[in-house]
């Protein structure tokens, strides 16, 4: 039975990821030729920073070698560029004259460096990083000259400034943008990454524009729209790449920015695919490796005829050493309605975290210097996890564990060298391996960029786990511990005896003496005891039942405090009649436990806003409002629940905090304990949305 020919334009990481997965699912289903522009086999692009900058050979960064086409009967055409492709007749020409034809054609022809139209760009010595030919080049300049210019001041623009001061050049970076890797990073990730860099020897120009390439024949320096110079004897040029469409363009195949394809990875002609960064999927096309496996997984079950998931796009994220530091990035970074839910800053230890949220929804993140917790928030901002995620449960698995257990056997965790987790996990358990450097040493995950390491360190305890539990899975979190009962008149916590006197009819009962109810709860004793009585006026009082058992109180103090003794700034003016106005709203509201809340009219003001339960403080913009708080050991400072421009959305957020505080809180529970057991984060997209603002605030004033 003959086969079906599959021939693919490219020898690139995409198309080859694609062949890869042909042979692990039908490999005598196709005869494969691919065809490739450069004269070696396969390689990774991604790795050619590290063959500039000393640290690996050409050899080292080879994916498949010559043996690894002639083991899967695979014909590779080396240094052959495809120009022609017939789509009636199914058949390609090279430039240099060969045809080939096929059943099935996919175009992996990958993307080409982009070159601005600056005047000078055809000068000698100015080149782009692409290719090993252009490392070779680098090398070469170096035995001769000594001042480069880098424009760009993207990964791969520092990338190749880094390379350039290993082969002894000085490197001056050139950035159109206020600071560096702008797309991946924010200002403050990017500050400290350029610190570290030119601790290292590297210089930058920022906010600067190229107006032309000074000299004659060869480069000799930089011009710029200022007027500015600087001297360069080499400019490398790394500003971005663009999709290789011209091919498909010339052949009929529907092409925008690149060659447009369907969730399946189909062109517009039949029997024609494309894959990597020469595809274009719902408007994108990716230009990180991690996008193009997945595309290339797709493309290969569909090629095969298996069942697949269609490809719905990716988001994009790196997770990388740049020169020597550990930098991740996920997702958005910045845009319309993005917000800060997490932002730490560790100058000591030159680390950073910093987590963007749109509508209560992880939506991107980024970590500098120590990017361990980087899968994990990878997880979350792929499936638009809510806020409430990112407070850490007691007893819970940890996420980088559950992580690397969700992630499928055959999946590549190291795609610098192209290992899996499967052969990651064979390892560990066959050698015994006890250390991520072991691992490495092993299998070669993570030996190259790093990016994969919290990867291999999360696979490594995964592993452990499975073995120390008879290889069930995940550690499961420990049992969850029955809940303190209210008092000894009960088994009932907190949550089971406020749900179940929810359920009460309280006009069905009738009366008002506490026994009835007691009785209908099961309770131990007959009138209960000084401790739960509160405890059940208060659920009730909540719950709507406040004609019940008047004898009973529950907390009713708002402790309410203003300093008026340093003079009002003048966007406080009304501070006072602030504090009186919610003086007067809350006194009498019925509390799961006392609450003080301070009105600050300024930053010096005696009274801190930050460690009441609820603070508000006069600012420029209006009023920051806060809550969690707490002036007394354990001391704690309130988070920042919004900011309003008048003092009615003051008081409003304000009210509505107190009011969802008295509705999910347990009776006795503070407001800073309530915040830490909710989690602050869920707290604040809760009271954010409008409607439920208002609703609760109106709650609190028809309570009183």
């Amino acid at each position: 039975m003959s086969r079906s020919k599959l021939v693919i334009i490219g020898n690139g990481m995409a198309g080859v990821k694609c062949v890869e997965e042909i042979i692990a699912l039908e490999p005598d289903t196709y005869e494969i030729v691919i065809y490739g522009n450069e004269p070696r086999p396969n390689y990774n692009r991604i790795m050619l920073s590290k063959v500039l900058q000393g640290e690996h050979s050409l050899q080292d960064i080879i994916i498949n070698d010559w043996t690894w086409y002639a083991k899967h009967h695979i014909r590779l055409c080396t240094g052959e560029t495809v120009h022609r492709i017939d789509t009636r007749g199914k058949y390609i020409e090279t430039e240099s004259g060969l045809k080939e034809t096929y059943d099935v054609l996919i175009l992996a022809t990958g993307s080409s460096p982009f070159i601005p139209p600056i005047p000078g760009m055809d000068k000698e010595r100015v080149m782009s990083f692409r290719t090993i030919d252009d490392c070779t080049r680098m090398s070469d300049y170096s035995k001769t000259y000594r001042k480069a210019a880098v424009i760009g001041g993207g990964l791969l623009g520092l990338e190749a400034a880094r390379g350039l001061l290993h082969l002894g050049m000085e490197a001056v970076v050139v950035h159109n943008a206020h600071y560096i890797m702008n797309r991946q990073l924010d200002e403050k990730a990017a500050a400290m990454l350029q610190q570290e860099l030119e601790g290292q020897g590297m210089s930058f120009l920022l906010a600067k524009n190229t107006q032309k390439i000074t000299g004659r024949s060869q480069a000799q320096g930089l011009l710029f729209t200022d007027g500015s110079k600087l001297e360069a004897q080499v400019v490398i040029v790394a500003v971005g790449i663009r999709p290789n469409v011209d091919l498909a363009r010339r052949s009929g195949i529907a092409t925008n920015r690149a060659i447009m394809v369907d969730d399946y990875m189909r062109t517009s002609v039949p029997d024609i695919y494309a894959v990597g960064e020469c595809a274009e999927h719902r408007g994108i096309s990716y230009g990180l490796v991690a996008p193009l496996y997945e595309q290339g997984k797709v493309l290969a079950r569909t090629l095969c005829g298996q069942e697949t998931p269609e490809y719905k796009g990716s988001i994009p994220y790196s997770q990388l050493k740049v020169s020597g530091v550990d930098v991740f990035s996920a997702g958005e970074i910045s845009g319309e309605g993005m917000q800060t839910a997490i932002q730490h800053l560790d100058c000591i230890q030159g680390r950073y975290k910093k987590v963007l949220m749109q509508a209560g929804k992880v939506r991107g993140a980024i970590l500098f210097g120590d990017t361990t917790e980087g899968t994990a928030l990878l997880g979350l901002v792929q499936r638009g996890a809510d806020v409430a995620e990112l407070t850490p449960r007691e007893g819970a698995p940890d996420p980088a564990e559950m992580a690397a257990a969700a992630l499928p056997a055959q999946e590549t965790v190291c795609a610098c060298n192209n290992v899996t987790k499967d052969a990651i996990m064979n390892a560990i358990q066959e050698q015994g391996l006890e250390t991520a450097d072991q691992v490495k040493e092993q299998t070669k995950a993570s030996g190259s960029c790093g990016g994969c390491r919290p990867m291999v360190a999360a696979l490594l305890k995964h592993t452990h786990n499975l073995k120390n539990n008879g290889g069930t899975g995940v550690v499961a979190p420990p049992d969850k511990p029955a809940p303190m009962p209210v008092c000894s008149c009960t088994e009932l916590g907190h949550a089971e005896l406020k749900e179940t006197l929810a359920d009460i009819d309280v006009l069905e009962i009738g009366l008002p003496e506490i026994s009835l109810i007691l009785q209908k709860l099961g309770w131990g004793s007959e009138l209960g005891c000084t401790v739960c009585r509160p405890v059940i006026h208060y659920y009730l009082q909540v719950s709507g039942g406040t004609m019940v058992v008047r004898e009973i109180e529950a907390h009713s103090e708002v402790q309410v405090r203003w300093d008026d003794q340093i003079p009002m700034s003048s966007y406080a003016r009304d501070a006072g009649s602030l504090a009186a106005q919610l003086r007067t709203n809350w006194i009498g509201a019925a509390m799961p436990s006392p609450v003080n809340m301070g009105v600050a009219p300024g930053p010096g003001s005696l009274v801190s806003a930050l460690v009441q339960d609820i603070g508000l403080l006069a600012s420029p913009a209006g009023w920051e409002i806060y809550a969690g708080g707490h002036a007394e050991h354990p001391v704690k400072q309130g988070g920042l629940l919004g900011v309003a421009e008048t003092e009615v959305q003051a008081a409003t957020l304000a009210s509505a905090c107190l009011q969802w505080y008295r509705q999910t809180a347990w009776y006795d529970e503070p407001l800073w304990a309530w915040t830490e057991r909710l989690g602050f984060m869920s707290i604040r997209e809760t009271l954010l949305d409008d409607q439920l603002q208002k609703e609760l605030a109106a709650t609190l004033q028809a309570d009183i």
